[in-house]
């Protein structure tokens, strides 16, 4: 796993949204961007997560963010997460795993005494130019946004 760290630029990528819509991190040009990996939509932690950056947008906005949620789900179950929880930030449907092998987020992971590869639950906060400003890999799922904020 090569994961991207601080100060470093990101490479241009593009993935579909749950809806099918292209988007690419140029889209993004001129604008501050969290980038957060989670590993299933509609699991326990990744829902309180994205909720927690939900109930939290508005301040994420008035701080100058724009969010990128991104996991290998389909559209379709990236569609349902988005509804479900009336979440206001695009999910790319990253099956081919285009954005997770730019970020380098995808690699051995431990889980009730099992080993296997997986995403790692990881925020990329980028500055206007896409360079890497702050990385959060310990991110937690019921306080997030004051992660990214503080």
């Amino acid at each position: 796993m090569n994961r991207l760290q601080v100060g470093d630029q990101v490479p241009e990528f593009l993935s579909k949204d749950q809806d099918g819509t292209i988007i690419k991190l140029s889209d993004y040009q001129g604008q501050k961007l969290v980038v957060f990996f989670y590993p299933r939509a509609n699991t326990p932690g990744c829902t309180a997560e994205a909720c927690n950056l939900r109930d939290n947008y508005s301040k994420l906005k008035a701080a100058g963010y724009e969010l990128l949620g991104v996991s290998e789900d389909t559209g379709k179950k990236q569609s349902n997460f988005k509804n479900k929880y009336d979440l206001p930030f695009p999910l790319l449907a990253d099956e081919d795993h285009t954005v997770i092998d730019t970020f380098g987020v995808w690699g051995p992971k431990k889980f009730m005494g099992k080993k296997f590869d997986g995403l790692h639950r990881t925020t990329f906060l980028l500055d206007e130019d896409g360079v890497v400003e702050k990385v959060i890999d310990k991110v937690k799922t019921k306080a997030h946004a004051e992660q990214i904020l503080n």
